[in-house]
């Protein structure tokens, strides 16, 4: 068996490096810089440790060509939306002509989709690419089948060798190649869906459900806020019942939670279905950005002033600065006027500036502000102490807490010094 995984982003490298204890394997990245970094040992996602990768023994690849004939081909490219937030399947397109192109007949080849989509692209639209890229007879020549990945960025825990994988081929004979692969990665298990859409369809719903209930959440902290209440100890009141649902307010930002379902609402739109109920909760968590900075700015009564934001990525303890939401922020705050200053230990100022137009300031720890945002709780930002979060602050500033990173600032006891104020979700 050899195996040819596309794309080696947080999706695809874990993924290649389970396969190659198992398998001839290939990771193939149009990237050369991507594939000069892994070949050198390190990964910029953080999601495999150097001596694990050096170990791997997998073969790095960022030419086509260079990839022998493969018995199967995974792809896990990016699916992300457009400015109108319609799905923009270019990547995945490309990546199905680049695997069509890399076919051959004679190992009767599965090519199986990881990647985020809407029922019915596997076969609908990547597999006539395919057939067209390679000459080949569908389902004769070649085959297809869909594993949603379920890749959490930074989670040390549901790890690709530890979750469950659900698969589907296109026939019987098709899942049981893929449940003998994906079989030998996890302890997991695997789950065989009853259809190539059904398992497609399992994947989109499992973030929209997600975004749904975080909506509620971000709807109600804004609600409770009008009257004075925070979110936090409604919530710690509220989790005492056994069988309320633990979420928590916040930007909902990344590679899935907040892309996925426009792609289930497009397909909806595309059937003749408004898709309220998704729309009304992406329509919230879009806008959360926007209302905290306007009751940030609500706190300093309107003033415009210094402003430093603490943590620019998507999400706590990761690098990844995909869709982040606090970017969104630091454009409203800049909009009512106030002169922002970020700083993020995780993420990679070049990206950053690329990305947003934003210029993260590693020395932004050493000044005052007359705000404080604690936008994305990072272990180390949670772990300062109270004096340290106390001197960033000017006199008379206000400490703007996202997530409760320092509930012991809203105590009677609070360390901030005098005419300093807290104001949290």
């Amino acid at each position: 068996m050899r195996i040819v995984v596309v794309g080696l982003g947080y999706v695809g490298l874990p993924l290649a490096v389970h396969l190659a204890k198992h398998f001839e394997t290939w990771g193939l990245d149009i990237s050369a810089a991507r594939i000069a970094e892994l070949q050198s040992g390190h990964d910029r996602t953080a999601e495999v440790a150097g001596a694990e990768l050096s170990a791997s023994g997998l073969n790095f690849v960022n030419d086509p060509a260079a990839c022998p004939p493969a018995d199967l081909y995974i792809v896990t490219v990016p699916t992300p939306i457009d400015c109108e937030n319609r799905p923009d399947l270019g990547p995945l397109r490309a990546a199905t002509r680049t695997v069509g192109c890399m076919l051959d007949r004679s190992t009767r080849p599965v090519v199986v989709f990881e990647s985020t989509v809407y029922p019915g692209v596997t076969e609908d639209i990547c597999r006539p690419i395919l057939a067209e890229a390679s000459g080949l007879t569908p389902s004769v020549d070649f085959f297809v089948g869909y594993s949603p990945e379920r890749i959490n960025p930074g989670d040390r825990e549901h790890t690709v060798d530890r979750i469950t994988k659900v698969i589907a081929g296109e026939s019987d004979d098709v899942t049981e190649r893929m449940a003998d692969v994906y079989g030998r990665v996890t302890s997991g298990g695997v789950f065989r869906a009853a259809s190539i859409k059904a398992a497609e369809a399992a994947k989109v719903i499992e973030n929209a459900q997600r975004d749904i209930n975080i909506a509620f959440i971000n709807e109600i902290t804004q609600i409770f806020s009008s009257l004075g209440l925070t979110i936090w100890d409604v919530l710690a009141a509220a989790r005492t019942k056994w069988n309320f649902l633990p979420f928590e307010p916040g930007l909902v930002g990344g590679h899935c939670i907040g892309v996925d379902p426009y792609y289930l609402s497009y397909r909806a739109q595309e059937l003749g279905h408004k898709a309220q109920v998704i729309l009304a909760g992406r329509s919230i968590n879009d806008g959360m950005a926007n209302w905290i900075a306007d009751q940030v700015h609500t706190n300093r009564s309107g003033r415009p002033g210094s402003v430093l934001v603490l943590g620019l990525t998507f999400k706590e303890d990761v690098p990844d600065l995909r869709n982040s939401k606090v970017a969104d922020l630091i454009a409203r705050l800049v909009k009512l006027g106030h002169e922002v200053t970020v700083t993020d230990p995780l993420a990679d100022a070049d990206e950053a500036l690329h990305e947003y137009g934003i210029v993260l300031d590693a020395g932004a720890l050493g000044r005052r502000y007359d705000c404080v945002i604690a936008a994305v709780p990072h272990a180390s930002y949670k772990g300062m102490e109270g004096s340290a979060v106390d001197a960033l602050v000017a006199e008379g500033g206000l400490v703007a807490d996202l997530k409760g990173s320092w509930p012991a600032m809203r105590t009677a006891a609070s360390p901030l010094s005098p005419g300093k104020s807290y104001w949290c979700l």
